[in-house]
C-alpha cells in the first residue's frame, strides 16, 4: 500500500501571538484562523510552520523568530527544546506566573462558567531550580540523534541515560547535567553510566524489550535523606550485585538504595518488589511538624518547599474544627490527612494504592496521630452510601485527585451527602473547572488560589473552596 504523501503546508508569516493556550502553546490569529505555536510565547511575530491543519485553526512551530517577546530569555540548559521537560524557561519567572495565572482564570471561565472575583495571585517558588525531590531517569541504547548527527555519517555512541525526547518514546536524550533536582543527581547518574559503559552492560531497548539497564530513581527530603532505586529487565545477578555494591561503595550519603527487577514489557513498578539492598526500606520528610515515611512506590508532591505551602492554604480554606468529620479523597500517603488531623475529630481517607496506604497507616503512627483511618481502592468504588452510613456524613471533604479529574460517580455521591465545605486541590486546572460546574447547582466558589509546583513548566496547582449553598 503506498503512503500518503505528507501535506507540505506554506510558511505562515508575522503571526502575533497574544496568548497562552492548552499545553502551555503561543496562540496567534490571522483574521479568524488560530494559530498554535510550540515554543511561542505572547508578544513573539513569528513566521509559522503548520504541523497539521483543520479548518479553523492549525498546529505549527516557529520556522523562524520576526521578532522576539520582551517576556523571552536565554535558556539556562543545554537540552532546552529537545528535552520533554522545562518547556518554559525560555520565559522570564515572572510572566510564567502571569500565564500560569491566565490559565487557570480562564478554564474557570470558558469551562466551568465561573466568574471567580476573589481568585487570589498564584503562589510562586522561591526556588525555581533543583527544586524536585524526584526524578526517573531512563536508560536505552537508542540515543536520541540530532538530524545534523545523523547526516554526518559519523558513529555515535548510541546507549543514553536521560529523558524521553518530546513526542517520541522510543528515544532517549541523553542529559549530562539537569537543573531539577540536587546536584547529587548529576554527580550519581553520570557515574552510573560511565560505569555501566566500562563494564559492558547492556542499555534498554524499548521495541525489542532487550537489555539489563532500565531505570534509574532518585528521591531526596528535606532532611537530606537520600533514596535511589535501580530497575533492571533481566534477574542478572552478578551485574545487579556489582552495579548496587558500586553505589553503595561511592555514594556513602545515600540511605536507601533499593533495586527492582522488571521483566515486563511496561515501565510500571506499583506491581512490582522492591528489594532494600542497604540501608532503610524509606526516607522520611518533614513539612511544619509532620514527618512522612517515603517508599520507592509512594506518591508524594515532588517539590516539598511548596508542598509545605500547599497543605496550609488547604488548612486555610477549610478552617476545621474539633467538630468536624473529614473526608480526604485520593489521599496518597496521608500527606494532607495528617496535616489537618489535629485541627478536626477526625480524618476519613481513600487511596487507590495499597502501598500508598500502608504508609499513610506508618505515618499516623510515626507522628503519634490515632484519629486518622485510611482505606485503600477507588474513592468511584469505596465512597458510596453505605460508606457514609458507616463512617458518617462529612461536615469537609477534600480532594486531590489526578489529572483526569473527579469520577462522575465520586461527584453524584458527594452532592447527595451535602458536605459544608469541598475543598478541591487540582493539578489540572482545566478538568476542575469542569468538575465545578457540576457542583454549581448546590455549591458556590468562595476561594480561588493558584500555586505553582513546577516553574518552567505549564503546569498549575490550584485550589478552590466550595461552599454549600443556604
Amino acid at each position: 500500500m503506498r503512503r500518503k504523501k505528507k501535506t507540505v503546508y506554506p510558511i505562515l508569516e508575522n503571526v502575533e501571538i497574544t496568548t497562552i493556550a492548552a499545553e502551555g502553546k503561543g496562540l496567534g490569529r490571522i483574521d479568524n484562523f488560530v494559530v498554535f505555536a510550540d515554543k511561542a510565547i505572547p508578544g513573539d511575530v513569528i513566521n509559522a510552520k503548520i504541523i497539521k491543519k483543520k479548518k479553523d485553526y492549525a498546529l505549527a512551530e516557529i520556522d523562524s523568530l520576526v521578532k522576539p517577546s520582551e517576556k523571552r530569555i536565554a535558556s539556562f540548559c543545554e537540552h532546552f527544546g529537545t528535552c520533554g521537560g522545562c518547556k518554559w524557561q525560555h520565559v522570564d519567572y515572572t510572566f510564567q506566573l502571569e500565564f500560569k495565572q491566565q490559565i487557570v482564570e480562564e478554564a474557570f471561565r470558558r469551562i466551568g462558567k465561573v466568574a471567580i472575583e476573589n481568585i487570589q495571585p498564584i503562589l510562586g517558588c522561591e526556588e525555581t531550580i533543583f527544586y524536585r525531590n524526584k526524578l526517573e531517569f531512563t536508560f536505552s541504547n537508542r540515543v536520541w540523534l540530532t538530524r545534523e548527527q545523523i547526516d554526518s555519517g559519523e558513529v555515535f555512541d548510541r546507549n543514553a541515560l536521560g529523558f524521553h525526547t518530546a513526542g517520541n518514546f522510543a528515544s532517549v536524550l541523553h542529559i549530562n547535567q539537569c537543573f531539577l533536582q540536587d546536584e547529587k543527581v548529576n554527580t550519581i547518574r553520570n557515574a552510573v553510566y560511565d560505569f555501566a559503559v566500562k563494564n559492558s552492560y547492556t542499555f534498554y531497548n524499548l521495541k525489542f524489550h532487550e537489555g539489563l539497564l532500565r531505570n534509574l530513581i532518585f528521591r531526596n527530603t528535606t532532611l537530606n535523606e537520600w533514596m535511589v532505586t535501580v530497575c533492571f529487565a533481566e534477574n542478572d545477578m552478578e551485574k545487579i550485585e556489582l552495579m548496587m555494591h558500586f553505589l553503595k561503595d561511592n555514594f556513602s550519603f545515600i540511605t536507601s538504595l533499593n533495586y527492582i527487577v522488571n521483566t515486563k514489557k511496561n515501565d510500571t513498578i506499583y506491581d512490582q518488589e522492591v528489594i532494600t539492598f542497604h540501608g532503610n526500606n524509606h526516607i522520611i520528610e518533614q513539612l511544619g511538624t509532620i514527618r512522612y515515611k517515603i517508599s520507592t512506590k509512594s506518591f508524594f508532591q515532588t517539590n516539598s518547599k511548596q508542598a509545605k505551602r500547599l497543605y496550609d492554604i488547604v488548612k486555610d480554606f477549610g478552617n476545621f474544627s474539633k467538630n468536624d468529620l473529614v473526608y480526604d479523597l485520593y489521599c496518597g500517603t496521608g500527606s494532607i490527612a495528617l496535616c489537618i488531623a489535629n485541627d478536626c475529630k477526625k480524618v476519613v481517607g481513600i487511596e487507590q494504592i495499597p502501598d500508598a496506604i500502608i504508609d499513610a497507616k506508618y505515618n499516623a503512627e510515626l507522628n503519634e496521630i490515632n484519629n486518622c483511618v485510611f482505606h485503600a481502592g477507588t474513592c468511584e468504588d469505596i465512597l458510596k452510601e453505605e460508606f457514609i452510613a458507616e463512617h458518617s456524613r462529612p461536615d469537609i471533604v477534600v480532594v486531590d485527585p489526578p489529572r483526569a479529574g473527579l469520577h462522575e460517580k465520586v461527584i453524584n455521591v458527594l452532592l447527595e451527602a451535602a458536605p459544608k465545605k469541598i475543598v478541591y486541590v487540582s493539578c489540572n486546572p482545566a478538568t476542575q473547572a469542569r468538575d465545578v460546574l457540576l457542583f454549581s447547582e448546590k455549591y458556590a466558589v468562595t476561594k480561588c488560589q493558584p500555586v505553582d509546583m513546577f516553574p518552567h513548566t505549564f503546569h498549575i496547582e490550584n485550589v478552590v473552596l466550595l461552599e454549600l449553598k443556604s
